[in-house]
């Protein structure tokens, strides 16, 4: 994959970013593209893997190094095709994705993985630029009604899939505008919206119909949904939010971060403020500001608080400091593996036992072991037993 001898001649190079005196200014996206003949060296870099650990840490099973070779060889279009083969929205994924992929490349072993995400984006962003991604329609019809509830980006590819199946297909959204958290979650400085909406165009083309402001189970009963559709999606997203039972808490001025992030996502989309905000507007303006969390939603309400003109803004994070520089003998890439899991479907991520629990957890692993051994052993033995008259 790539050149054989890339990783070793070029170095790595990432998207750069805008200066931080003038992003707090906007509510565009601040990350600056690399031109296409850097990104064509740097899927260079991706090595031959014997297993390349990056199909591990990516949750949606993208065929990396395929793509990243096919930039290298400037193969552009077939690139598009391949990395749409397992992700409907790759402008998605590369502008939000936290990019456990390159967590988890060989290359991060020594801190210079490849470039993934970066290349990913890239990729689809050219095959806007290039006209190359089009209605996609069926080539007959199911005569099958499909109801999908919820349109984030799980109820979008649920939808666009069915959709392209040949079944009629109809996403249901209780907001006034497609996209779910997608839309109203995320600051527009990490995604513009208008990427959502170029991709409600292709999929209403590809014969999805979209009903927003119904509420399934309110405005809507479940009744009637399945009496009108052969099989119903549910893609709802979890929006309840983690409370903190300790002093203080019904004091004013403390927020819910969604509650704060859905109000400026709203402004920023144009809507007025007894709509961005029909319970009262919650702005960081001259405020100093605490955020509680460390993850990606905290620092989203950072990013708005900065642009809302905060005075000042102190961020508390449960979890002791990470090292400057982790131990890659004993995290990579289960690290990064187990990052991809948390954000991937149930079942890929396995617990992290302790104490009684953790025993039994290994003591039934070492029975199971040991009743597949019994098996294997008895199969390998019966032929020679049925020979001697037993069995």
């Amino acid at each position: 994959m790539g050149k054989p001898t890339g990783f070793l001649e070029i170095d790595r190079r990432d998207r750069g970013y805008e200066a931080p005196e003038s992003r707090v200014k906007t509510w565009r996206e601040y990350v600056q593209p690399l031109p296409a003949a850097t990104l064509g060296q740097q899927a260079a870099r991706c090595m031959d893997c014997g297993i390349p650990y990056c199909h591990n840490g990516c949750p949606v099973n993208n065929m990396i190094p395929d793509w990243n070779d096919l930039v290298y060889r400037d193969q552009w279009q077939t690139a598009l095709a391949t990395l749409h083969s397992t992700n409907n929205f790759p402008e998605f994924t590369g502008r939000i994705c936290p990019a456990p992929c390159e967590a988890s490349c060989t290359l991060n072993i020594q801190d210079s993985p490849v470039t993934i995400k970066s290349i990913e984006c890239a990729i689809v962003d050219r095959g806007w630029q290039e006209g190359w991604i089009r209605p996609q329609m069926p080539p007959r019809r199911s005569g099958k009604r499909v109801a999908v509830v919820g349109s984030g980006p799980a109820g979008m590819a649920a939808a666009q899939q069915l959709a392209r199946a040949g079944h009629a297909v109809t996403l249901f959204e209780k907001n006034e505008r497609i996209g779910g958290l997608l839309r109203y979650g995320i600051p527009d400085f990490k995604m513009e919206k208008h990427l959502i909406d170029r991709r409600v165009e292709q999929m209403a083309a590809e014969g999805v119909e979209f009903r927003t402001g119904v509420e399934v189970g309110t405005a809507l009963p479940v009744e009637a949904l399945l009496a009108e559709h052969d099989a119903v999606v549910l893609s709802g997203g979890a929006e309840w939010p983690r409370d903190l039972e300790v002093e203080g808490r019904a004091l004013d001025g403390i927020h819910y971060a969604m509650d704060y992030l859905v109000q400026q996502n709203r402004r920023v989309h144009g809507a007025p403020e007894e709509q961005a905000a029909p319970r009262g507007t919650i702005s960081a303006r001259g405020k100093h500001v605490v955020v509680i969390g460390g993850g990606d939603t905290g620092a989203d309400c950072i990013g708005t608080a900065a642009r809302q003109g905060a005075a000042s803004i102190t961020q508390i994070e449960i979890m002791p400091k990470p090292p400057e520089r982790e131990d890659k003998a004993l995290s990579w890439p289960r690290l990064a593996e187990q990052a991809a899991h948390r954000a991937g479907p149930p079942g890929r991520l396995r617990p992290r036992l302790g104490g009684a629990d953790q025993t039994r957890h290994r003591e039934g692993r070492a029975r199971r072991r040991a009743r597949l051994r019994a098996r294997r052993l008895g199969a390998r033995r019966r032929p020679d037993a049925d020979a001697g008259g037993r069995g």
